[in-house]
């Protein structure tokens, strides 16, 4: 599919995705700059992605992670340090939320400094719960 706003068009066609400038923004990312590129790409692979272009240059990312059923988890959405303050996070952002596959699921997200853009689209700050690939419970003394 596909959605324009004047010069900025949104696509979720993953054979699109220009991994050169993803693996790049996500590297300049305060939460992704130790991914590797075969990570990127992977996760490129088994994710919705969204990719936001001005004529052909990619200058937006989103990333969801779903089983399009019953939820989705928004994460790795990153504007082009040239083309940020133009609204394509709020455009990368009505598009994830209205996109057929996931816009009726229970959605989750991560942030360290942009709550107040996610707040505009009805997400609340809540008690989570994370573990990272690098903690480890020894098997079998979960404490239950």
């Amino acid at each position: 599919m596909e959605w324009t706003w004047g010069d900025l068009r949104i696509t979720d066609e993953t054979e699109l995705v220009d991994l050169d400038k993803v693996y790049a923004m996500l590297a300049a990312s305060y939460w992704a700059a130790d991914r590797d590129r075969s990570t990127v790409e992977a996760s490129v692979r088994g994710s919705l992605c969204l990719s936001a272009f001005v004529g052909e240059l990619q200058v937006g990312f989103l990333r969801a992670v779903t089983d399009r059923a019953t939820f989705a988890w928004i994460c790795d959405v990153v504007v082009d340090e040239a083309h940020r303050g133009g609204g394509i996070g709020k455009r990368l952002m009505e598009t994830a939320l209205s996109h057929p596959a996931i816009r009726d699921t229970n959605m989750g997200l991560a942030t360290r400094d942009a709550h107040g853009l996610y707040e505009r689209f009805g997400f609340v700050r809540r008690e989570a719960m994370a573990r990272t690939k690098n903690q480890t419970a020894p098997i079998g003394r979960s404490g239950l």
